[in-house]
């Protein structure tokens, strides 16, 4: 078995439990119900309120969208209520089902050839079909993100635009656990964001900066703007036993926008 297959394999079996059920546990959501994913789509984005302003919608009615990762279909949803003809795809089953269900309830036709299984790095489209692709933290899980980058290259018409969340490795977090880890005597390592519920970590994750986007992932796109979100609860100090800092939304506003979490790479083709 080549490495990469092996890759594939365990990404299949990670990512079934959907990405988003620590956060559903968290607020008593262990069904799939239309009132439960309502309450967990608004909870999700309340969580990451930049979000909609990242996800553009169509100019016009019908245009074509491949959405690659689909988690608890949050996206998914806004995507499709948008007026975009989407399309999805993610390498485990759990997502491909989830997704599936919410265009049913949508009324959405051919759900089973819209949204399918399979790896990013191979996508099952041909050259130049969609007009815009969407990809919030997957591809820097793939085990190959110069492929995958290039595949969403691949399935975009002339002029179409990916948008693609990948991890910032100049992040605040990873500052900090660069120096906790030489501290300790351990080098440098990336730390891993992405956990299942037995908090076991994702296969595979790779973290970038904005200068490897431009000059390289991205070089063979003729537009490319990047936008930092996402920041961790900073801790300043302890006032009787109680913690004290800037609020998320305080940091989501300020600090984010250099040290965020996250890289939001709008690109056009």
């Amino acid at each position: 078995m080549s490495t990469q297959q092996s890759t594939d394999e365990r990404n299949a079996e990670f990512w079934d439990e959907l990405c988003g059920t620590s956060l559903a546990r968290s607020i008593g959501i262990d069904d799939h119900t239309p009132a439960s994913l309502r309450r967990f789509d608004a909870a999700y984005l309340d969580l990451y309120p930049y979000l909609r302003a990242q996800l553009r919608a169509p100019r016009h009615p019908g245009e074509s969208l491949l959405e690659i990762g689909l988690g608890f279909g949050t996206v998914s949803q806004h995507l499709a209520d948008a007026g975009f003809d989407y399309h999805g795809l993610d390498i485990a089953r759990g997502p491909v089902e989830i997704v599936r269900e919410r265009l049913r309830r949508l009324q959405i036709a051919g759900v089973e050839d819209r949204v399918v299984q399979g790896s990013a790095l191979t996508i099952p489209h041909p050259d130049e079909r969609f007009e815009h692709v969407v990809s919030i933290g997957c591809l820097h899980h793939t085990g190959n993100l110069p492929r995958a980058v290039d595949e969403v290259h691949r399935v975009l018409r002339p002029g179409g635009t990916a948008m693609v969340m990948l991890y910032n490795r100049h992040s605040f977090r990873q500052l900090q656990w660069r120096i906790r880890r030489l501290r300790a005597g351990n080098g440098a390592h990336g730390a891993a964001y992405d956990y299942n519920v037995a908090g076991e970590a994702a296969p595979e994750t790779v973290y970038v900066t904005a200068r490897q986007v431009r000059e390289e992932l991205f070089s063979s796109f003729s537009e490319i703007r990047i936008e930092r979100h996402n920041f961790d609860p900073v801790i300043l100090t302890y006032v009787r036993g109680r913690p004290v800092g800037p609020t998320r939304n305080q940091t989501l506003a300020t600090v984010a926008r250099v040290l965020g979490l996250d890289l939001y790479i709008h690109a056009r083709k």
